[in-house]
């Protein structure tokens, strides 16, 4: 995800700039504490409207920072605006930060997951049906006419984060693309969170997502995978571009050894791990980081045959 560094100009010419570099996708989280920036929606609309072949990610809203109709009205607003170029990323939410600040109940991880399962139906029928009625324990929807009708068939894909038991099958039973995550046991970035991102458990969660898409009768989705700490080693200078999992994940760099959360070495050594490890685990979505000029240079080792797509 890039940065705002000044206007409107200024975050259009950086994202001219990365569709130029060849990335797929710029994707744009949501948080409203810790610094975070910018509000998804508004940056994906203006990144979309500045590029032209460039697609645009929430990765990912907070299911319980947006009513869902609505949500859903506003991405079929941008597939529509973008002539259809926009993917919504989702999640139960997890950060308690940002319920805390803005007066929203953090209700328990199954509560969340429950209002996040109905929210999805919502979104489904919205993009699908010309009305939707919905009546579930969290979320009623009355007669809500579905316009403006999406451009992408069937619909906009539609990503979901997954890191526990539970999301990760409830990913697998209805996402088109499940974003692999660490579990947030603990509803923070600490070592149970990190150790969650070992090559093993990454495996037993593609499996579970599997296992879940198949006993839902339906083909296994797509699977994202963020990198948390990216380290292109022959660039000509450092990046500098640092998460908020960097040191924890540097700091367990033995146990990560060999997992997809560590990416290390020249472009080219890193293009051969990411082909790797889609042969390994089926990843073929990947965000390479903050720092576009690594990402940028792996970008130029990898083979250009769509069967790995690239985001910022």
């Amino acid at each position: 995800m890039p940065r705002l560094r000044g206007d409107g100009d200024s975050w259009a010419t950086e994202v001219r700039r990365i569709e130029s570099m060849g990335f797929d996708t710029v994707s744009v989280s949501e948080h409203v504490t810790r610094g975070w920036q910018l509000s998804p929606l508004m940056a994906m609309a203006y990144a979309a409207a500045s590029t032209s072949r460039l697609r645009v990610l929430s990765l990912a809203v907070p299911n319980d920072l947006h009513h869902p109709a609505l949500l859903a009205k506003d991405i079929a607003t941008l597939d529509v605006l973008s002539g259809g170029r926009v993917a919504l990323g989702i999640g139960a939410g997890w950060q308690e930060g940002d319920y805390a600040t803005l007066g929203i109940p953090f209700r328990n991880v199954g509560t969340r997951i429950a209002r996040l399962s109905e929210a999805l139906e919502v979104i489904r029928r919205y993009f699908t049906t010309d009305t939707v009625d919905f009546t579930g324990e969290h979320y009623r929807i009355d007669r809500m006419e579905a316009l403006p009708r999406c451009v992408q068939r069937p619909r906009p894909p539609i990503l979901v984060g997954a890191g526990g038991p539970r999301m990760l099958d409830l990913a697998g039973r209805t996402a088109d693309i499940v974003g692999l995550h660490a579990r947030m046991k603990n509803n923070a970035i600490d070592d149970d969170t990190v150790a969650d991102l070992t090559a093993g458990r990454i495996a037993q969660k593609v499996t579970r997502v599997r296992t879940a898409a198949a006993s839902a009768g339906r083909p296994p989705p797509a699977l994202q995978f963020s990198c948390y700490h990216v380290d292109v080693t022959d660039l000509p200078s450092p990046s500098t571009q640092r998460s908020s999992w960097t040191a924890r994940v540097q700091a367990h760099a033995e146990l990560l050894t060999g997992s997809p959360a560590v990416l290390t070495g020249t472009a080219t050594e890193c293009a051969d791990h990411l082909r790797e490890w889609r042969d390994r685990f089926g990843i073929t979505y990947w965000n390479l980081g903050r720092s576009d000029g690594a990402a940028a240079r792996i970008i130029e080792q990898l083979d250009r045959s769509n069967e790995l797509a690239s985001s910022i």
